[in-house]
């Protein structure tokens, strides 16, 4: 068995946990109005609905010629062209009996005519357009709303906006955007033992990677970061600036100190100048993880070890700032996959491997270690496209056997 799944109080599982978490949290209150160009990521704080009709004209759907349906009868047909409707330079007049106009993709249908033909499948002679027999009226004309008729909804609230999302609501004329406001984030790095970027390290230091581990996966337009810098292992001073920096912010995010150790002070000091909701969970990495509030703070007090740090952020931060943005409820996508190499596990917790997964020639997934799984190892983490999700009954995983995979970044 995973000796460090074995305590007095049995370990909070991962499901309850983000359960804790979910009960815990309210979506911050308040929004703002933002430009279009300023909107990718943000999240809607009230529903959009068109202004107009998408498209606003009828339109072709392709180049050729636009006539009445009704002067194809299924017989060879010539007409006469009356000139032509380019886009954004509508033909002006309506089509009489015997017509037809020259006309290109987006173009505007005119007034008579509801056929567009493609112009493969006509011969020109000067200004006579023969077209065969056997032509389907009524075909290659857009219709006014035919995507989007006025009124209707663009997008959703809540709704976390895309790209696409964007090019949606400008097709609209939307050139402003009600959004919910950024999180107000700070995270701090714990230890005497961290030592800034461009400084010599000296005997028992090592270089501070986890703030920056933090800052990348905080980096979303949802978020409004500040790097707290690096606290000592002084319960006082911890004290100090987290009731500091609670005030002024709707979440604060620790790591390191959140273990057993005589310097780990973050769930003592924590108890002190908040509340506790849990403390230990039954994963690997990520065991000592705290959660509370501080006054009207959230708290995540995240283990010290770097892969620690990516899984517990992973599993339980980002999906609890999702909620506090307001965002929908989401999900990390989970794949089955063929293992290719043996994984060592002890039953006990739910494990997050890191692996390497892709495709083999006949298009089926499959994983592969990424090397060494110590949780204070950060190249494997870099070598990683993915989590493998190992339950707490695993022993271990033999080449060929079949797991859950979970890709890194991927959310529905």
């Amino acid at each position: 068995m995973d000796v460090c799944s074995q305590e007095r109080k049995p370990l909070l599982s991962l499901a309850a946990a983000l359960s804790n978490i979910s009960a815990a949290i309210q979506p911050v209150n308040g929004s703002e109005t933002i430009t279009l160009k300023d909107a990718l990521g943000r999240v809607l704080s009230a529903a959009i609905h068109s202004p107009i009709n998408i498209p606003y004209d009828r339109n072709a759907a392709m180049d050729g010629y636009a006539c009445a349906g009704k002067e194809l009868n299924g017989q060879p047909v010539t007409l006469t062209l009356a000139g032509t409707s380019w886009a954004g330079r509508p033909f002006q007049d309506a089509l009489q009996a015997g017509q037809c106009v020259r006309i290109f993709t987006g173009a505007v249908v005119p007034d008579g005519a509801d056929t567009v033909i493609m112009q493969e499948q006509v011969q020109v002679d000067g200004e006579t357009i023969q077209f065969p027999a056997n032509l389907k009226p009524q075909q290659n004309v857009r219709a006014v709303g035919e995507d989007v008729g006025q009124g209707q909804a663009l997008c959703a609230h809540p709704k976390k906006l895309t790209a696409v999302d964007l090019g949606l609501l400008a097709s609209a004329g939307i050139a402003d955007v009600p959004v919910k406001r950024q999180l107000k984030i700070a995270f701090f790095s714990t230890g005497d033992e961290l030592a800034a970027l461009g400084e010599p390290l000296a005997a028992g230091k090592l270089y501070d990677s986890n703030r920056y581990l933090l800052n990348g996966l905080l980096a979303d337009p949802c978020h409004a970061v500040a790097d707290g810098g690096v606290v000592a292992d002084d319960p006082k001073q911890l004290e100090d600036t987290l009731r500091a920096a609670a005030e002024k912010h709707d979440v604060l995010i620790t790591t390191g100190g959140a273990s057993v150790g005589d310097a780990d002070y973050v769930q003592e000091v924590l108890a002190r100048c908040g509340q506790v909701h849990f403390w230990k969970i039954a994963i690997k990495p990520g065991k000592p993880l705290a959660f509370g509030k501080i006054g009207g703070c959230y708290f995540f007090g995240l283990p010290g070890n770097p892969a620690a740090v990516m899984a517990t952020f992973q599993q339980l931060v980002a999906p609890a700032l999702r909620q506090l943005s307001g965002a929908p409820a989401a999900h990390p996508l989970r794949l089955a996959a063929t293992c290719t190499t043996a994984l060592k596990k002890s039953p006990g917790r739910l494990e997050f491997q890191r692996g390497n997964l892709s495709q083999n020639a006949d298009g089926e997934l499959i994983v592969a270690s990424a090397g060494n799984q110590g949780s204070h190892v950060l190249s494997s983490l870099s070598q990683a496209n993915c989590f493998i999700v190992l339950p707490s009954e695993c022993a271990g995983i033999n080449p060929g056997e079949r797991v859950i995979v979970e890709p890194f970044s991927t959310w529905l």
